[in-house]
């Protein structure tokens, strides 16, 4: 999920090492690290890594007593989470506060659109996958386009076939795997109007979370950093009743806490 730079600004991201192997020791040593390096820490977890690794990284936080680790795991394919996690280390060099700045990450959520290209969905259980596109699954040569993200949507690969996609300006980026195709950049790209396109490596996670190795991946989303500044910094900020750290949202990032019930937004009923 550590994605190259995107300008000589993004901050490196710091890749943890085998958290459901190494042991506990190293594990509270590493994030204590970090913590003294920077003050505070956003882990970013694909639903997709091990359950060995997310009880890990709940048993570190918790024997740390630390309010400065932010963990976050959206319900995103693993390219459109590295994504992200880099748009996260380009605005990490400008000046918002750790807790705006983790929490900036669920609003950054909303303006990528995630999928993929594949080559069976008999093992997708990520999006709703109908007993007709099962059964057109085990049909050689079969091919889906599938976007998990923002709306589930499953297409069979026939002519005209097509997701929906952003209605604001995107560049897109891909990573290959076991399946031959150009319509993702042939057809895709251009019927989705992205600005840009970019190759990176099929991150580990990705044939876990799409239940094939058969598939080509893509993510669209905002590469401009001054817009995404400009996205983040035009939400109110709260400061968080039990911690006193900044946010955005309705609930603190870092040590959970949500606002009173007098303070929460009255709701129709």
């Amino acid at each position: 999920m550590a994605l190259p730079a995107q300008d000589e600004r993004t901050v490196p991201a710091v890749v943890l090492g085998d958290l459901g192997q190494e042991s506990l020791d190293l594990s509270l040593a590493d994030l204590q690290t970090l913590i003294d390096q920077h003050g505070h820490v956003v882990v970013v977890c694909s639903q997709a890594a091990p359950r060995a690794v997310v009880q890990r990284l709940r048993t570190v936080r918790s024997l740390l007593e630390s309010d400065r680790i932010a963990l976050f795991s959206p319900e995103l394919p693993p390219l459109g989470l590295a994504v992200l996690a880099r748009q996260l280390r380009q605005l990490a060099s400008c000046d918002l506060s750790p807790g705006v700045l983790a929490s900036a990450g669920r609003l950054l959520t909303h303006y990528i659109h995630a999928g993929a290209l594949l080559g069976s969905v008999a093992k997708l259980d990520r999006i709703p996958v109908d007993l007709k596109s099962h059964a057109k699954s085990w049909v050689p040569g079969s091919q889906f386009g599938v976007l998990a993200h923002p709306a589930p949507q499953l297409v069979r690969m026939v002519p005209g076939a097509m997701l929906a996609g952003p209605e604001f300006g995107t560049s897109m980026l891909v990573a290959k795997g076991q399946l031959q195709s150009d319509w993702v950049t042939g057809t895709l790209a251009p019927s989705w109007r992205a600005q840009g396109l970019r190759e990176a490596a099929l991150p580990a996670e990705s044939a876990t979370w799409w239940g094939t190795s058969k598939l080509i991946e893509f993510c669209a989303y905002l590469p401009d950093l001054s817009v995404l500044y400009q996205l983040v910094t035009s939400v109110r900020q709260n400061s968080c009743h039990w911690c006193g750290i900044d946010v955005i949202g309705d609930r603190c990032v870092f040590c959970s806490a949500t606002p009173p019930a007098h303070e929460q937004p009255a709701r129709a009923g």
